[in-house]
């Protein structure tokens, strides 16, 4: 059973990596993949030029400042900080005026019922100690009739492997991965009607990835001679490793799950 004070620990612990993350969340050199698919993203959540929306545990911004250029009005909500002022910065130096950035628990949002015609979080679920709460909370200020979009990387059950151990490793703020029904289970539950799902492989090179984590070298060595054993024969460790110009790449699972609140 979880204890509260298991939960301040875990929100102590994603509020310190993030801010050490804060200057390399979005960087293209080291975050390609988070960058390259923000189209994607976009383009799966449909957004109207009426909407008003939320970006739910936004990190930077990112997402947010990607829907306000196509929408009304965004609220970009997240708990640290330095990632807040990031993405701040980002947006007046691309003079996108109609984003608020704002500090705030994803477990407990600080808005009334039906507050957005577009609710959104990416890449949040995997590292929070209450998915099940969030996926309420993003429901709930969600107007009837509004989208409610989850982007986040998911477990495979079916491949051999702890990936979320090594994830770990790369960042202790990693929680656990869902699975597509996991997360079609916790939005149903909270009141939506999942409509369409986007589920995709994405290869990522392995040092960016250790980068931008910040990820100290004993941690960052294990996880390198760990693929490179696996490659040699040894047990599978979930990251699906090859190598590419004699460099060291994994892959992950994305999934993009887009509901109707009723």
């Amino acid at each position: 059973m979880r204890s509260r004070e298991n939960d301040v620990v875990r929100d102590d612990l994603i509020l310190r990596e993030f801010a050490r993350q804060a200057g390399t969340f979005e960087d293209p050199r080291l975050n390609d993949a988070f960058t390259r698919h923000l189209q994607r993203l976009v383009n799966f959540a449909r957004p109207d030029p009426e909407d008003v929306c939320l970006d739910v545990a936004c990190g930077t911004g990112l997402v947010a400042r990607a829907l306000a250029i196509r929408t009304r009005h965004v609220t970009a909500l997240d708990a640290t900080p330095e990632m807040l002022a990031t993405g701040k910065a980002a947006a007046d130096a691309e003079g996108v005026s109609n984003v608020v950035f704002q500090r705030g628990d994803a477990a407990r949002l600080p808005f009334l019922d039906g507050s957005f015609s577009l609710v959104i979080s990416r890449f949040s679920l995997h590292h929070v100690a209450e998915p099940e709460q969030v996926a309420a909370e993003m429901v709930r200020v969600c107007r009837a009739g509004g989208r409610v979009v989850v982007a986040d990387m998911v477990s495979r059950p079916e491949l051999p492997g702890d990936p979320d151990r090594v994830e770990r490793l790369r960042d202790p703020s990693h929680g656990t991965m869902l699975t597509v029904e996991a997360i079609v289970g916790l939005l149903t539950s909270a009141g939506t009607a999942v409509e369409i799902s986007d589920v995709f492989d994405v290869e990522r090179p392995l040092r960016p990835w250790l980068d931008q984590a910040r990820t100290p070298g004993d941690a960052a060595r294990q996880i390198e001679e760990e693929l490179f054993r696996e490659l040699d024969g040894a047990a599978p460790t979930g990251m699906r490793p090859r190598t590419v110009d004699d460099q060291l790449w994994f892959t992950q699972t994305w999934a993009h799950m887009s509901a109707t609140a009723r």
